[in-house]
């Protein structure tokens, strides 16, 4: 993986990331498909199930279907995490590493290191890096993801090691 070869970004960019998502839409289906990780990365999700909040953003935790631990959500769908997931094609892209690509952007939140996605539809999906297992983030308009990613942070610290997720 060689996302760290990104640039760090300073507090103006990442306020910018931060309030670039800060409205963002989301599929409602209240369901999520199921990453399909090996052992090692299947026992750090269960870790990470056990210790998410039960309050994202306000929001109530409300899992999706179908019923796994590789699974979260809050607010319905407003929410979904999903750990376990590939390495998203962007980690290794350089317009990202030089901050040209207008879709993608990296940066940390409390010391969780986060790939931000715009996706089409206008959706953000924010994806772990620099942590032993991919976790994903999708986040709804409406919602405030800077306040998202800083009530994940504890629990992804907690449950995914630092590391070069295989």
């Amino acid at each position: 993986m060689h996302f760290s070869r990104l640039r760090p970004i300073g507090p103006p960019a990442l306020a910018l990331l931060i309030a670039a998502v800060g409205c963002s839409p989301a599929d409602d289906s209240g369901s999520a498909a199921v990453p399909s990780p090996d052992a090692k990365v299947a026992k750090l999700c269960g870790k990470l199930h056990e210790v998410l909040p039960a309050k994202v953003n306000g929001e109530s935790r409300e899992d999706p279907e179908p019923a796994s631990a590789l699974t979260a959500g809050w607010g319905s769908a407003a929410i979904i995490l999903r750990c376990g997931v590939v390495q998203p094609p962007k980690m290794i892209d350089p317009k990202v590493a030089t901050g040209s690509d207008p879709d993608a952007l990296a940066g940390g939140v409390d010391g969780v290191d986060w790939l931000m996605e715009k996706q089409d539809g206008g959706s953000y999906r924010f994806t772990t890096a620099n942590r032993s297992a991919y976790v994903e983030v999708t986040v709804a308009q409406g919602q405030d993801t800077s306040s998202v990613l800083v009530d994940l942070a504890p629990a992804v610290k907690k449950a995914i090691p630092a590391g070069i997720a295989d």
